[in-house]
């Protein structure tokens, strides 16, 4: 197995996971911001959130997958 596959492999799921990270921490930060000045809407933010987080965590997800077939399938 080339050791350049097993880079490439290894950056996509790297960047992906880093990309999620930032993502849903910028968006918790917006949340908490938001629920601070409107306490009332909480639970529809919270909601939201939850929704955001979990579409950018299947994002990193189907990278490491791709990532995963990069590696084992072009040996």
């Amino acid at each position: 197995m080339s050791v350049s596959v097993i880079a490439i492999g290894a950056a996509i799921a790297l960047l992906c996971g880093l990309g999620a990270g930032i993502g849903i921490g910028i968006a918790t930060g917006k949340a908490v911001e938001s629920i601070a000045r409107q306490p009332e809407a909480a639970g529809q933010i919270r909601n939201t959130l939850i929704i955001g987080a979990a579409l950018a965590e299947a994002t990193a997800i189907y990278g490491l997958i791709g990532s995963i077939l990069i590696i084992f399938i072009l040996k």
